[in-house]
This record gives structure tokens, C-alpha cells and sequence, in this order.
């Protein structure tokens, strides 16, 4: 009992203190007011996406930057979401709206999608998002001037989440917990080593230059996880990338309920584990059992302690990626409960390979 324990505390403090390094080390995308004028090629997949997309557009518009050329492709929607583009960008030179091609086989729908993209764009810069977003003044050019300063292939930014049910906000948060908990982001950068990888393809930043020579989403053409496999390409090529919170700059309500949210999860959950399930279970019955072990003693210092270290974690999480900090800190058993659900569903899904995503398998 006295070694599970002290295997449970070593692991708690381990993450506590990854959480405060990157609590400490703050890697937000910070607004930048010097002027930048290259061309920026901004690509954006739609599949079905008639609720969402409209409003992204628009903000795009809205944006403090000009140089801008924007490329929508729909890949085969059954809904109003090309007829809703078209209209859109009728009468504005910088919109363009284009039909994709019938899926390859081998490929993946939004690999093959961006690959689509940026064989028609012409920018300087790529960047890629996905059309379930909003951006804000400040984004386009604070990131460019990243991509020049630190030298970049690949700036990507963890969005900030929008989360409007009691079911979304027992999972959503869950991403950038196991993020902020587990990987130092500053090492994204700083270390050359691929395994220190971690992206968002809700905004993945490429110089074209580099894109053109090395078509990463040609590269990626079958992987589920493509932004965090572009990523470690990306690094095993000895370019350089960083991976970012978005500060604000753009936000993103990835699901709509507790449903949605668990289905979207658990479909590349595992990614950030490598795709080792016995890696997964073991994560777990640290994180959930630990606790529960802890508990069992009923030696209240002990206890004390261990929620000490999760409640401090959760605080300094929610700060970093602008989340209510009482929301998941009262809500933190329910959405641990909610990654063992994630955690079935994901390993069910790897191993019969039977994931379908906007209804498609992948």
C-alpha cells in the first residue's frame, strides 16, 4: 500500500509541476503591433458545416489584416454549406469558393481536402482552419510575425472552447487538461526531438515555401491525428515549429452536447498516447484510481494534499486556456468519469477501426 501510494504521489507531483511550468512559462500567441503585408492564403475544409461557417467568414472579414486570400472547399456536403459560401463570396475578390474532388482511396476526407487547398492557393503563408470557428482582430498578423521571429514551418494555436451545456463542459475541458498536464508546450519548440509533439489542425500555420516542397498533408494522407503527425514530420525534417494557446484570438465550439463531445474525443483520443493502450490504462488507473486509492486510507493529510495538487492544476489549466475555473474544479470527478468513458469508446474504436466522423470512416 505505502509503494502504490507513494507511485501515486510521485505521478501527481510529477504533472503539478508540468502544469506549473507551463502556467509560469505562459506560451500564449501575443498580440503584435507592427504591421506585416504578406499574402496569406487561408484554407478551410467544410464539410457540412451550413450552421457554422458563415460566421468564420465573417470574422475573417473583420479582420484587422489585409493581405489575405480566402479558399473554401466543400467536400461533398449533403447540406446548404456550398450555396451558403457561394453567396457569401459573391462580389468579394478575396473569397473563393470551390468544389472538391471525389475522396482518393488512402486518403482521409480532411487530409485530402487541405491537400486540395493548397495546390490552389498562392500565399506566402498557409494557414488552415477549420469552419466551425470565429477569429479576431490581431490573430492573422501576431501570428505571421511568430512565424518570422522564431523561424517557423508550422505555428499552431490550441483554441480557446466554447461550451454552451453542462455536457460540453464535462468533456471539452478535458483537452487541455491532459495537455497542460502531461506535456511542457514551451518543449514543442526548444526540443528538436519529435516526440515532443502537440498541434490543433483547428489552426496549423505553414510557410509556403516549405509546404510546397514537402505537401505534409500528402505525407499525413491516412492518419486520423494529422496535425499532431504533421507535427512530428515537421520536426524530423529539422524545421521548426511551435504549438501556442490562443490567448483569445480565436475560438472554437468543437460540440454541442455530451454525446457529440464523448464521439469526437475518443476518435484520436489515443493519439496523445502514441496509440499505446496499455500506455492509456495505465494513465488512467493512475489518474482516477490514485485518487481513489488515496481516498481509501482516510488519512486526511494525505487526502488534503492530493486535492491540494488537483485543485491548484485545475486553477492554473483554466486560467491558461480561459476557462470558468469554479466550472471545472467543482466539475473535475464528473469529467474524469467522462475520460473513462472517452477512454472505452477510443480503445473500442482502435480496435475494431470502425470510427465514422461526419460519415465517414477513419
Amino acid at each position: 500500500m505505502i509503494i502504490a501510494i507513494s507511485i501515486v504521489f510521485l505521478f501527481l507531483i510529477l504533472r503539478f509541476a508540468v502544469t506549473v511550468f507551463n502556467f509560469v512559462s505562459d506560451p500564449k500567441l501575443r498580440k503584435i503591433k507592427r504591421g506585416h503585408q504578406e499574402l496569406v492564403s487561408i484554407l478551410i475544409p467544410a464539410r457540412n458545416e451550413e450552421a457554422n461557417i458563415i460566421r468564420l467568414l465573417q470574422s475573417i472579414e473583420q479582420q484587422d489584416y489585409k493581405n489575405y486570400e480566402v479558399i473554401v472547399l466543400d467536400d461533398d456536403s449533403s447540406d446548404q454549406t456550398y450555396n451558403l459560401c457561394t453567396a457569401f463570396a459573391t462580389g468579394k475578390q478575396r473569397f473563393n469558393v470551390i468544389k472538391g474532388q471525389p475522396l482518393k482511396e488512402g486518403w482521409l476526407g480532411k487530409n485530402f481536402a487541405c491537400h486540395q487547398l493548397a495546390l490552389q492557393a498562392k500565399g506566402q503563408y498557409y494557414l488552415f482552419l477549420d469552419a466551425d470557428e470565429k477569429i479576431y482582430p490581431g490573430l492573422i498578423n501576431s501570428s505571421v510575425h511568430r512565424m518570422q521571429v522564431r523561424k517557423l514551418a508550422l505555428l499552431s494555436l490550441f483554441t480557446n472552447q466554447v461550451m454552451d451545456t453542462l455536457g460540453e463542459r464535462l468533456v471539452v475541458p478535458l483537452m487541455h487538461y491532459v495537455l497542460l498536464n502531461l506535456l511542457p508546450i514551451r518543449l514543442i519548440y526548444m526540443a528538436k526531438n519529435p516526440a515532443f509533439a502537440a498541434a490543433s489542425g483547428q489552426f496549423m500555420l505553414f510557410n509556403a515555401g516549405d509546404y510546397r516542397t514537402h505537401r505534409w498533408h500528402q505525407m499525413a494522407k491516412d492518419k486520423v491525428v494529422e496535425d499532431i503527425e504533421i507535427t512530428k514530420m515537421v520536426k524530423s525534417t529539422n524545421f521548426k515549429c511551435e504549438s501556442l494557446l490562443a490567448n483569445g484570438f480565436i475560438t472554437c465550439r468543437m460540440y454541442t452536447g455530451y454525446s457529440d463531445a464523448i464521439n469526437g474525443f475518443s476518435k484520436n483520443f489515443l493519439a496523445a498516447f502514441n496509440y499505446s493502450i496499455p500506455g492509456f490504462i495505465l494513465y488512467l488507473l493512475v489518474i482516477i484510481g490514485g485518487p481513489l486509492l488515496v481516498i481509501s486510507t482516510l488519512n486526511i493529510q494525505l487526502i488534503i494534499m492530493m486535492c491540494s495538487l488537483i485543485v491548484l492544476s485545475r486553477i492554473m489549466i483554466s486560467f491558461l486556456s480561459g476557462q470558468k475555473v469554479w466550472y471545472n474544479v467543482l466539475l473535475h470527478p464528473l469529467q474524469m468519469l467522462s475520460l473513462v468513458v472517452v477512454g472505452v469508446f477510443a480503445i473500442k474504436s482502435h480496435l475494431t477501426k470502425n470510427t465514422l466522423w461526419k460519415g465517414r470512416p477513419v
